[in-house]
């Protein structure tokens, strides 16, 4: 059985978030959230919070162990960009581009 969770229009770089989301693919809730933890990275705090809300989903929806889950996928999906403009000299302006990110978690019975 896979049980997920996704957090959405998160302010941040999906390339940073990817860097987060593929260092615990593939490894017990447990391990994923002590490594989760522990990373400098502030998209670490955003992706423990979605690896939570898998779990909780999976022991309350469908009665799985968090004991026996493992992370099976975990996906940083580019979310919608916020556009500002900057200005600069002489009339000019730049573009700013404040990207969002998506977040899909994917947990899976160790046993399946």
């Amino acid at each position: 059985m896979r049980v997920s969770a996704t957090a959405k229009y998160l302010r941040g770089s999906t390339r940073k978030v990817r860097l987060v989301t593929q260092a615990i693919k593939g490894r017990p809730v447990e391990d994923a959230a002590a490594l989760l933890r522990f990373m400098p990275q502030r998209a670490a705090r955003d992706v423990a919070a979605v690896l939570k809300s898998a779990t909780a989903n999976a022991e309350n929806n469908h009665n799985l162990s968090a004991e026996d889950l493992v992370v099976v996928e975990a996906h940083a999906n580019e979310g919608p960009t916020i556009k500002r403009w900057r200005p600069r000299a002489q009339g000019r302006a730049f573009p700013i581009h404040k990207p969002m990110t998506q977040i899909t978690i994917v947990v899976a019975d160790r046993e399946a």
